[in-house]
């Protein structure tokens, strides 16, 4: 027993001292080492610059002298690895053969026996912790956008995203008695007429059809207008008060930028996502110069916005109350070096985004959540759980949670059988909203029959080979979906609930995209006028109306002439 525990420490020793080696070159240490020679020799040969060629033949050798120490050292330290590895599984195959031997000797020494039996059950143990250890450090490192909530930016050099939806057979693209959408045609504003050419004109040999063949070229051209009021002033000769006519309401400055302005450096800074900097260049260019607004006022836009347009959300967020399912989600975001969370709720017409500084009850506290009471549509976040009178797991999220209990318990059976009811389930609930179908009761039957017999399967399965405690994700999900079956089976009765919350996730990337790639929020009233600005503009997408024009007629609002 000593001598196992001395090879043991000495086997973790060596390991630490080759780690510590390999992180040394990994960490680029002796890299910055070999650099600051390098740089060395190079002012030496400076001062040298008569023996230039030999020191560079010098330095070239040295290069390749540390090269090839380095990989000699990267050798080594391979054949080290792979001894080591031999070493210990000598040392396996020597205690199995130990075990073996203890229970030869069982009817000659149960004294002995014992002893062994103890060693071996010692051993067995932490076998089976390392074993079960394994498995959940491998279960962390495959987690992905596939099998868990982790998106799919998080894995940059991440593969192809599956398809979950069913295979009809058909050839992708446009299919056959599809109406061709081709490009709009317009009002034309010059018609130039190319005569025809005389070998088909004075051809006796060509016919003309009576067809005329048009073809329409598009030209954008973008103009500034500017309408300069002018008023006399007077002085009140006994006062010294200067004195002149009303101006227009909205002009309070000298120069004063339209509605139409501030729609477009918004719109591009919030919506299309492009940079302060890079929204005033283009605007500045675009009109040929004539517009240049600062980066102060562009940033300014979004609390202008947020206030002309907090009636309209008020109204967003009764209506949300009063609709029959709601779609909601929390996604997160960088404020200051701190993390933001926005609570995000949502149906087909409607969008609302809150700033909150902490998700869970204190996220949920004066959102439309907090009152709702109608079916709540979530991806199983506990808090939800608690509002609302009705309740839709997301059933994309739980496929991905029976992609990872597939990946890492391949012995069972109910998850691969619970993952193709999941896309059956989808599959048809989709098809009847298609084509606008009434729920079948009978077939809404057999999925449900299908289910508990799926539920039944995985509990005989966990009660004959009960789940690892380094891995229960597939277990808990069992529970659940056991549990609280209504949760999982409530599209499949009511038509206006929807399997997914992928509404909520697509309008969650809009925050994210914002904070990744444009900017970083300084303070939470920044992150809650783009909340309030996100809330109108995806409304307005929602409901298909011109974004321009309505982002036009806000900023105008309240009296503001359009100029």
């Amino acid at each position: 027993m000593f001598n196992k525990t001395w090879r043991e420490s000495d086997l973790l020793f060596r390991i630490k001292i080759l780690t510590d080696k390999v992180a040394a070159f990994e960490s680029g240490e002796k890299y910055i080492k070999m650099q600051e020679a390098h740089r060395k020799e190079i002012a030496a040969r400076d001062r040298r610059i008569k023996q230039l060629e030999k020191n560079e033949a010098q330095a070239h050798a040295e290069t390749i002298k540390v090269r090839n120490i380095w990989f000699q050292a990267c050798d080594d330290v391979v054949k080290e690895k792979d001894l080591k590895i031999e070493q210990k599984d000598r040392e396996l195959h020597q205690m199995k053969e130990r075990m073996l031997r203890a229970q030869r000797q069982c009817d000659e020494a149960l004294n002995k026996l014992r002893d062994r039996n103890l060693k071996l059950y010692e051993v067995e143990t932490l076998f089976a912790e390392l074993q079960g250890k394994l498995v959940e450090l491998t279960a962390r490192v495959n987690r992905d956008y596939t099998n868990s909530s982790v998106s799919s930016s998080m894995k940059p050099n991440h593969k192809k995203i599956p398809n979950g939806r069913e295979k009809t057979g058909r050839r992708s693209g446009g299919q056959p008695g599809h109406v061709h959408n081709g490009r709009k045609r317009q009002e034309p504003t010059q018609t130039i007429v190319i005569p025809a050419p005389g070998e088909y004109a004075d051809s006796d040999r060509y016919k003309p059809t009576g067809n005329l063949i048009r073809k329409q070229r598009i030209i954008l051209h973008v103009t500034t207008e500017v309408i300069e009021y002018v008023t006399p002033e007077f002085r009140n000769q006994t006062t010294g008060q200067r004195v002149h006519a009303a101006f227009p309401e909205g002009l309070h400055d000298e120069v004063n930028y339209d509605g139409s302005v501030k729609a477009a450096a918004y719109l591009l800074n919030n919506d299309c996502y492009v940079s302060i900097d890079k929204t005033r260049t283009f605007l500045k260019e675009i009109s040929g110069g004539k517009i240049d607004i600062s980066n102060g006022m562009i940033c300014n836009l979004a609390r202008q916005f947020s206030e002309k347009t907090q009636e309209e959300r008020d109204q967003i967020f009764l209506k949300l109350l009063a609709s029959p399912s709601l779609h909601t989600d929390f996604t997160f975001g960088r404020m200051n070096g701190k993390q933001a969370t926005v609570i995000i709720c949502a149906t087909p017409e409607l969008v609302l985004y809150q700033g909150r500084e902490k998700k869970g009850h204190e996220g949920v506290k004066s959102s439309p959540v907090e009152l709702y009471q109608g079916t709540i549509i979530s991806d199983h976040e506990a808090t939800f759980q608690n509002y609302g009178t009705r309740h839709q797991e997301c059933m994309v999220h739980v496929e991905r949670y029976v992609r990872s209990s597939i990946e890492n318990e391949p012995e069972l059976e109910w998850n691969k059988q619970m993952l193709k009811w999941i896309q059956s389930a989808i599959h048809y609930y989709n098809v009847r909203k298609e084509e606008g179908a009434d729920v079948c009761e009978e077939q809404v039957a057999q999925f449900e029959a299908r289910y508990d017999e799926i539920i039944e399967k995985a509990r005989d399965e966990y009660e004959y080979e009960p789940p690892s405690d380094y891995f229960r994700d597939g277990y808990n999900l069992y529970k659940r979906m056991s549990d609280d079956k209504g949760d999982y089976l409530l599209f499949l009765h009511d038509p206006s609930v929807d399997p997914t919350n992928n509404l909520a996730e697509r309008c969650g990337r809009k925050f994210k995209r914002k904070v990744a790639q444009v900017m970083c929020f300084r303070s939470m009233e920044g992150v809650n006028y783009f909340c309030d600005g996100l809330t109108v503009i995806q409304t307005l997408k929602s409901n298909g109306e011109n974004l321009y024009d309505a982002v036009i007629s806000r900023f105008n609002k309240q009296g503001e002439a359009r100029c």
